[in-house]
């Protein structure tokens, strides 16, 4: 078999073992990572590193990737992408350093290629790195990856910095809030990198399962809203991991979920592109209502 059959065979093989349900295996859009200049070629796993500028996310990719790391543009931007690898458990995994951002409302470009990336790429864990000293500020990113996936640790690095404010933050109750695994780390000195890549594969592996905090806005007419919207997104795209997110994100009249919509792209995201065939752009919006 040669190598480009051998690729394809691969592929194939993964969306069996993704529609069997297979606990252990990679989630990540093989395809659309590829448009996003990915290459999975000879990796396992796929991360995205993602957090607030100034919370030690770079040290966090440099300790965790060492030399094995190369530099370039994500595709027609001038944005500079880092990418590196480590092993872990046996598998490798490839680690995709996103613009550091304070949200993802994509309101500029580093924001929109770190929401893209997680939405579209569906990268298998996405650790969130935030600074244990001014956690408040930190969270309002973690709160919206969590609206996207559930496949998230939390890097809570800065402990030291925390430690010499007299701060005490306790991890284990903010894994217990959030749903989600809470590593403390000092990324500098090499302190709880260990147990994070332990973290990461246990996610990356299916072997924990999140049950991630949903943020509820207390607001009858809006949760009226966003179900409804959720019934017609899940009606036109069965097995979308993250309709209440997108549903929210139509409603606040993100033009690049909205063009998702309308063009059938989210479709792509579920495996089912196959079941969408024949149905025209046009004909998703009428019946979800999402033209009105």
């Amino acid at each position: 078999m040669d190598k480009e059959n051998k690729k394809t065979a691969r592929g194939d093989v993964g969306s069996l073992q993704a529609q069997a349900g297979c606990a252990t295996c990679p989630i990540h859009h093989a395809a659309n990572l590829k448009k996003l200049g990915v290459d999975m070629e000879n990796w396992d796993y796929v991360v995205a590193l993602a957090g607030n500028p100034n919370t030690g996310k770079s040290t966090v990719f440099n300790a965790l990737t060492g030399l094995r790391q190369h530099t370039g543009n994500w595709p027609g931007k001038t944005v500079t992408r880092a990418e590196g690898g480590f092993e872990f458990g046996g598998s490798r995994y490839k680690l995709v350093d996103l613009p550091g951002t304070y949200s993802l409302l994509a309101t500029s470009l580093d924001e929109e290629i770190a929401r893209d990336f997680i939405l579209f790429g569906q990268p298998d864990v996405t650790i969130v790195v935030v600074d244990a000293s001014r956690l408040e500020r930190n969270l309002n990113l973690v709160l919206q990856v969590l609206e996207i996936t559930n496949r998230l640790v939390i890097c809570l690095n800065l402990m030291d910095e925390a430690e010499r404010h007299n701060m005490n933050v306790d991890p284990r109750r903010l894994a217990r809030d959030l749903g989600v695994p809470v590593v403390p780390t000092v990324a500098r000195y090499n302190e709880g990198l260990e147990d994070l890549l332990a973290a990461v594969n246990e996610v990356a592996t299916g072997r924990t399962k999140a049950k991630p905090y949903q943020v509820n806005y207390n607001h009858p007419k809006l949760e009226r809203a966003v179900s409804q919207l959720v019934d017609q997104i899940k009606d036109a795209f069965p097995q979308v991991p993250n309709a209440r997110w997108v549903a929210l994100r139509l409603l606040d009249g993100d033009e690049r979920i909205i063009r998702a919509v309308e063009e059938g792209e989210l479709g792509e995201l579920t495996n089912t592109r196959d079941d969408l065939e024949g149905i025209g752009a046009s004909h998703v919006s009428q019946k979800s209502g999402f033209a009105q």
